[in-house]
């Protein structure tokens, strides 16, 4: 039971997209990372090539949509091994034009993981940075399916693999134009999963549904879908195309979702020259050389080292206007930094998974901010617990974020999970991937966590982003991360993994008095663990597995930190 477009609706391919903007707007600079500048017309023009090396080497679609279930693909993958770059968005949108399914290939993974990624995906091609090659030939020998290699050449200098083709060798120069071949609005986009609580997952999108959902085929405030490719050339060509800086690793969903809105509406996307970590003083400097109006980032380990280097700097940021934030909460403290560091800025927080595309958003723009309440999609709601109903606004029970509509098909080769995730409820199919939430009175969300990180100490829930709110909150926690633990009492108890500001210092003890201002006393942590620094993925979000590695490495206190009674 899938959704396709009801009576009247347009049905979208990402290819036909990116040819009607390019069109309208052939000149506009569309990727800007350094000296490298590339238009709409180059990417579209290198991608096409692409799309043409990939059906000449016989790629594309083997059985068409209509003839699979919902957790099968007939057709061949690409994954994408690659730094944030133009090549990133070439491999994507050649994919599309090919009718071959992209997947994103996360380039922190140690040997082991890279191997079981690429061959649960079933790969038949792979581009990918030379700086990888070393560590990709070490398992080629072990993935026979893998049989079209192609290697971006960068500063590491390493030779071409075996059998491999150097990308520029394709992209830069021969015919362009669009291909002798039709793509669908059902050939897939493939997003694997981060696996921070368990191995990566392949999400299987129909094109036009995570177009609705990510890429900018519906607007985000307005909740209003594109209804021709034509409304969005000229939606792209009336607006004067402003710059987006985008921070997070394209490996991820969030930002890969971020690239194809700026593509569908007009925008310039520009990347920092610093690929494999953060740089925050070229991310300042930027905004002033390139004029930035908006900021995609992920969660306070993003905007911390930001809000470091524009305070100590004297850039002129006078046209940054958004602080667009997704993937990984921003605490309010940080929320409050950022538009005090930029008066007039408006910070969106966007609620959203590899399971559902964009869900809601949170809106600030001077006042201290919403905690962890959030305005709506128009198909977001919440699901009962027994996932029996949905949900009304006011109702007092605790359910399950859900979105319906434009969602996913399924978990690549995994019948029972797909249909765990994707419930049907009243005949309507909705995607649940685990969030838990409270549909409040007035129409809000407030999300309260993830459940499969929620920890149940002596019978209570207790949502471990709430925790690390409230301890990240204090001016000496430079980054912090919470986790459960075996209790014999409790039978799970709350532990904090702190990293402190530069020469920071503060006991236990005080850090845990501060977060009892804002949380109930059984949410408090048992014990503190003090870190350098905290794991998180290059997108930002928490390593909860780590996570629970430092936790379990320290006695527990034989007196809780906070003693007051009931604690």
């Amino acid at each position: 039971m899938t959704r396709g477009p009801s009576s009247g609706e347009v049905s979208f391919t990402v290819s036909a997209v990116a040819q009607a903007v390019a069109a309208a707007v052939p000149d506009r600079e569309f990727i800007v990372q350094g000296t490298r500048r590339f238009t709409y017309a180059d990417i579209l023009s290198r991608s096409q090539r692409l799309a043409r090396f990939l059906r000449s080497c016989g790629l594309g679609c083997t059985t068409e949509r209509p003839d699979l279930a919902n957790h099968q693909v007939g057709q061949d993958l690409l994954g994408i091994y690659a730094y944030n770059g133009n090549e990133y968005v070439e491999a994507l949108l050649g994919s599309f034009h090919s009718r071959v399914a992209p997947f994103n290939v996360n380039y922190r993974y140690v040997k082991e993981e890279l191997r079981h990624l690429l061959a649960d995906s079933g790969a038949t091609a792979l581009v990918y940075h030379a700086a990888f090659a070393p560590q990709l030939a070490e398992i080629l020998p072990e993935l026979p399916h893998l049989r079209v290699l192609i290697q971006i050449a960068d500063d590491s200098n390493a030779a071409l693999l075996d059998g491999a083709v150097d990308y520029e060798s394709i992209v830069g120069a021969g015919p362009g134009g669009p291909l002798d071949v039709q793509p669908s609005p059902d050939d897939l986009y493939v997003l694997y999963t981060g696996g921070t609580t368990g191995s990566p997952k392949g999400v299987l999108w129909r094109q036009h549904d995570i177009f609705i959902s990510g890429f900018g085929g519906r607007n985000f405030m307005t909740g209003e879908v594109a209804q021709s490719h034509q409304q969005i050339a000229e939606q792209a060509s009336a607006q004067p195309g402003t710059k987006l800086l985008v921070l997070p690793p394209l490996m991820h969903g969030a930002a890969q979702w971020t690239a194809m809105t700026a593509m569908t509406t007009g925008q310039t996307l520009v990347f920092p020259t610093s690929v494999q970590r953060l740089e925050a003083n070229e991310v300042v400097e930027l905004i002033e050389s390139e004029g930035v109006l908006s900021i995609s980032a992920v969660g306070d380990a993003m905007a911390r080292p930001f809000l470091e280097a524009a305070e100590r700097g004297n850039a002129d940021l006078s046209s940054l206007a958004v602080w667009a934030n997704g993937g990984a909460a921003l605490t309010p403290s940080i929320k409050q930094r950022l538009i005090e560091t930029k008066p007039g800025l408006l910070v969106v927080d966007g609620v959203g998974s590899s399971e559902t595309g964009q869900q809601m958003r949170q809106l600030s723009t001077g006042d201290r901010a919403g905690g962890n309440v959030f305005q709506p999609g128009p198909d977001t709601c919440v699901a009962a617990e027994d996932l029996g109903s949905v949900l009304s606004p006011g109702h007092e029970g605790i359910g399950w974020l859900a979105q319906r509509g434009y969602v996913p098909l399924g978990y690549k080769g995994d019948a029972a999970k797909t249909a765990a995730t994707f419930p049907v409820i009243h005949g309507v199919r909705y995607s649940i991937p685990g969030d838990r939430a409270r549909h409040r009175a007035d129409g809000s969300i407030e999300l309260l966590g993830r459940d499969s990180v929620t920890i149940n100490s002596g019978g209570e829930k207790i949502f471990v982003e709430e925790v690390e709110a409230a301890i990240a909150s204090h001016p000496a926690v430079a980054d912090v991360v919470v986790a459960g633990r075996p209790s014999a009492r409790w039978g799970q108890e709350v532990v904090a993994v702190v990293a402190l500001a530069d020469g920071a210092v503060i006991p236990e003890q005080d850090l845990v008095t501060h977060a009892a201002q804002s949380i109930a006393r059984y949410k408090l942590p048992k014990a503190i663990v003090f870190r350098d620094s905290i794991e998180r993925s290059p997108s930002g979000k928490p390593d909860y597995r780590w996570a629970r590695d430092q936790v379990l490495s320290v006695a527990a206190h034989e007196e809780p930190l906070f003693s007051e009674k009931g604690a």
